[in-house]
């Protein structure tokens, strides 16, 4: 018999929680370089695709997943896939559901730190404020060396990484309602409110260099020649990919929390239309244009160029300073991505503590205690060695997400059955999702990851294995024992389960 487990307490609630998981720092850092990097206004052709071929459908699919073994008592992969698999290597491939969102979550809440971080530096005016009159270089240099101090690591930024730890684990001992739903009602409402104050102000920016509507025009200029690039095709199926935390398990978790009958289609195109709204609109209208009003058009392509990192902590906060009142332009600007952050990592510590809860009958404290306290271990090693937090990012962040949605799909479309995993999308519904979806999920959906992952493999893989730095191979010898202990969890879960059966 199922356990009773908990339920959201509304469906705004769930709603808003499931499009925090998705909207995270990548809407607001990753999409506007992807834009700029790739076509312009032309990168939106292959980004609205691949989101009909491979978001969507993969996010009805997490959400069908999760509702169906939460109706069986159970929140997490391992579990889940035994019952939509009856194999034996079942809930050893489920193990990924656990392994990726771990792995991301002991680097993702160090990064997330940051944001906290520098809100505390922006409000109190400890950021630099050199003369606006240098040239570009040098006016960003102070910031530079400003993040790399900071990054070291120093006191200060592991000081604001066990407070953002503590803030996590103070959400997630509250439970599904009383924490993860409250903060969610809070928290979403908060960021579009600060995204549109930022994006208005951004957008009236002017100086002699150009303006924001000239960065607008140049993030959307259609480049329609970057059509025929593979690359670009490849870099939007990537971001709508990661855009709505696909392949994290987080998703999976979230909707075993929802009742056996609630409507999935329309919850999750919900869901994901908040997601599109903060990145699209919000996420577009402010990094990139204020870039092109300060440093003019030729020189925003290198800000673009140099990653999301720099854009948002060397970049944007050189610019605001600039500004009147620049200070906390730039607190309502890392505050904002404190928000993102915090909401996507409760998501993605939510899979491991399901799980704990689920298959080893822990309390909700003592499955949060033993969870936080793994992560805190773990994130030693990111945040000691940058080249590891790399190494972790391209397996767990990268190349094991796209493999595991590919499973996802294979599984659930072929293995548990395509005419009952179709039932099971549209069960509750009320409004039916249309009869292509069923072979977009079958055929096209499946192809699509298969290529990505190859592709990926084909050009990032060879590179990747070749590296003999000390600090790659601690992360992969990290790697290799956490998946380790998953899958002997994983082996003890199932065996607790068959001694019950059998008793």
């Amino acid at each position: 018999m199922a356990q009773l487990r908990e339920h959201w307490g509304s469906r705004l609630g769930l709603i808003l929680a499931m499009a925090g998981n998705a909207v995270g720092l990548g809407n607001f850092l990753r999409f506007p370089t992807q834009a700029a990097e790739n076509g312009g206004g032309a990168f939106m052709i292959p980004y609205m695709i691949a989101m009909l071929i491979i978001a969507i459908p993969l996010m009805w699919t997490e959400w069908a997943i999760g509702r169906y073994g939460g109706s069986k008592g159970h929140g997490t992969t391992p579990a889940i896939f035994r019952l939509l698999w009856n194999n034996p290597i079942s809930k050893y491939v489920g193990a990924l559901g656990l392994f990726v969102p771990f792995v991301v979550l002991c680097y993702y809440i160090y990064i997330e730190s940051w944001t906290l971080g520098y809100s505390f530096f922006s409000i109190a005016g400890l950021l630099p404020h050199p003369d606006p009159s240098l040239p570009q270089s040098e006016y960003l240099k102070p910031f530079k060396e400003f993040l790399s101090a900071y990054t070291a690591p120093s006191i200060t930024a592991y000081l604001f990484f066990l407070l953002t730890v503590a803030f996590n684990a103070y959400i997630l001992y509250r439970g599904i309602r009383g924490g993860i739903e409250k903060f969610a009602k809070l928290a979403m409402p908060t960021l579009f409110i600060l995204a549109l104050i930022l994006m208005v102000r951004v957008i009236l920016i002017e100086t002699p260099h150009g303006t924001a509507v000239q960065g607008l025009d140049f993030l959307w200029h259609p480049d329609f020649s970057q059509l025929s690039n593979p690359k670009v095709w490849l870099a939007a199926a990537g971001q709508v990919f990661f855009t709505l935390s696909l392949g994290f398990g987080a998703i999976i978790t979230y909707a075993s929390y929802i009742r056996k009958d609630d409507d999935i289609v329309a919850s999750g195109l919900s869901a994901a239309s908040l997601n599109e709204l903060a990145e699209v609109i919000l996420g577009g209208s402010i990094a990139i244009p204020a870039a092109v009003a300060f440093f003019g058009v030729m020189n925003a392509q290198a800000v673009a160029e140099s990653g999301a990192f720099n854009l948002a902590f060397v970049t944007l906060p050189a610019l605001f300073s600039h500004l009147t009142g620049g200070d906390f332009i730039g607190f309502i600007w890392f505050f904002l991505l404190f928000f993102a952050g915090a909401t996507s990592s409760v998501a993605i510590t939510m899979p491991v503590v399901a799980f704990l809860e689920d298959e080893f009958g822990f309390s909700r404290k003592v499955a949060v205690t033993v969870t936080i306290i793994f992560t805190f271990l773990v994130a030693q090693i990111p945040i000691f060695m940058p080249k590891a937090l790399d190494e972790m990012d391209f397996w767990a962040g990268t190349f094991f997400v796209v493999l595991f949605a590919l499973l996802e799909v294979i599984i659930f479309f072929w293995l548990f059955g395509s005419s009952k995993a179709w039932e099971e999308i549209n069960k509750g519904a009320l409004f039916k999702v249309p009869k292509v979806y069923f072979y977009i999920l079958k055929y096209v959906t499946p192809l699509a990851l298969f290529v990505i992952l190859a592709t990926w493999t084909v050009s990032q893989l060879p590179q990747k294995l070749a590296s003999t730095d000390p600090q790659v191979w601690v992360a992969r010898f990290v790697m290799i024992f956490i998946i380790s202990v998953q899958f002997f969890m994983v082996y003890l879960a199932d065996r607790k389960r068959r001694m019950r059966d059998e008793g």
